[in-house]
């Protein structure tokens, strides 16, 4: 089976966009689960198209693949602060960064080196909590 990577991000206009890394396909959309869906649409389109002209395409379209997503630590906080499942006071308390500064940053401003640590091991260490929670 293909593994596909894809990238997540949060662009200026509040959208997101999903890129595959070594493959040509891409999506875009309000939220997270849009912007996958429309590069969903995007890859069946193309090998549609594809089949339809006569053209070659990548063979792994016609058969088994998954897509392993990553997103960067600012754009997965904005979202989950948008949608309401985290609040500007638990990543305070993940965090350890006071919650105007995390307003800031989920609003754009770009966070100095040792926040962007800080916020990353933040969210990492409530990663390990979650995945023990499966174990």
């Amino acid at each position: 089976m293909k593994q596909i990577h894809a990238i997540i991000e949060r662009a200026q206009d509040g959208t997101y966009s999903v890129y595959c890394k070594d493959e040509m396909f891409s999506g875009m959309g309000a939220t997270i689960e849009e912007a996958k869906t429309d590069m969903m649409r995007q890859m069946k389109v193309y090998k549609e198209f594809a089949m339809k002209e006569g053209f070659a395409y990548q063979e792994f379209l016609d058969g088994e693949y998954s897509i392993e997503y990553s997103i960067d630590a600012l754009s997965l906080m904005n979202y989950y602060v948008k949608s309401g499942i985290f609040s500007l006071a638990s990543l305070e308390r993940i965090t350890g960064i006071n919650q105007k500064q995390l307003w800031a940053y989920t609003t754009g401003t770009k966070p100095r080196k040792a926040q962007r640590d800080k916020i990353l091991s933040g969210l990492f260490n409530l990663s390990k909590d979650l995945d023990a929670v499966f174990a």
